[in-house]
C-alpha cells in the first residue's frame, strides 16, 4: 500500500506540483545517450517548478525540456531557519541570481542553480550542494512521477543499446 507522501504527489502530479522537490527530466539526445544525465528544477514550498532553462532565464512553471519525469522529495525540517518562509526566499534568491547569468552546461547549468538555493537555505546543514551531489542524489532518490515518465527517460537509451547491438552482431557475423 502507497504512504500518504506517494498518494499526495500522485495528487500533486496532476497538478504539476512538487512542493518541497527537486524536480528532473530528460534531455533529447542527451539523455539518450547517457539517462541519469537531465534537466533539473526546485519548486518552491507550493509546488511551483523554478529552472536555469537558458542564459539570462530561469522559468517558472514551464520546465526547459518538458514536464518533471523524476521528482525528489526533500524535508522542510532540514532546513536551516524559518521552514517554508527560508525554503523559497533560498529558491527566490537563486534564481534572481541565474536570472543575470549565462548558461553552461557543463559548469553553470541547471543543477548549479538548485545547488545554489539548497546553499543558501543551508539544506541538511550544509552549503557544499553541487552537480555532482545533486545528480547522484537524484539518481538515488528520485522516484518517477508514472510508468510513462520511466519510460519516457529509459525507452530511447534501451532502442539506442539494442540498435547499437544489432549493428555491431550484424556486422560481427560477415
Amino acid at each position: 500500500m502507497a504512504d500518504v507522501d506517494d498518494v499526495d504527489m500522485k495528487k500533486n502530479y496532476e497538478h504539476v506540483r512538487y512542493p518541497y522537490c527537486i524536480v528532473w527530466t530528460p534531455i533529447p539526445i542527451l539523455s539518450w545517450v547517457l539517462p541519469f544525465i537531465g534537466h533539473m528544477g526546485i519548486c518552491t514550498s507550493s509546488g511551483i517548478i523554478r529552472d536555469f532553462a537558458g542564459s539570462y532565464f530561469v522559468s517558472e512553471d514551464n520546465m526547459g525540456f518538458g514536464k518533471p519525469t523524476k521528482y525528489w522529495k526533500l524535508d522542510v525540517d532540514k532546513v536551516r531557519g524559518n521552514g517554508a518562509a527560508t525554503w523559497d526566499e533560498a529558491v527566490h534568491d537563486a534564481s534572481e541570481e541565474y536570472k543575470g547569468r549565462q548558461h553552461n552546461l557543463c559548469f553553470d547549468n541547471c543543477h548549479s542553480h538548485v545547488a545554489m538555493a539548497l546553499n543558501l537555505m543551508r539544506y541538511d546543514n550544509s552549503s557544499s550542494w553541487n552537480m555532482v551531489k545533486l545528480c547522484f542524489g537524484s539518481l538515488i532518490h528520485s522516484k518517477y512521477v508514472s510508468w510513462p515518465a520511466f519510460f519516457k527517460t529509459w525507452l530511447p537509451f534501451v532502442m539506442l543499446c539494442v540498435a547499437l547491438t544489432t549493428f555491431v552482431l550484424i556486422f560481427n557475423l560477415n
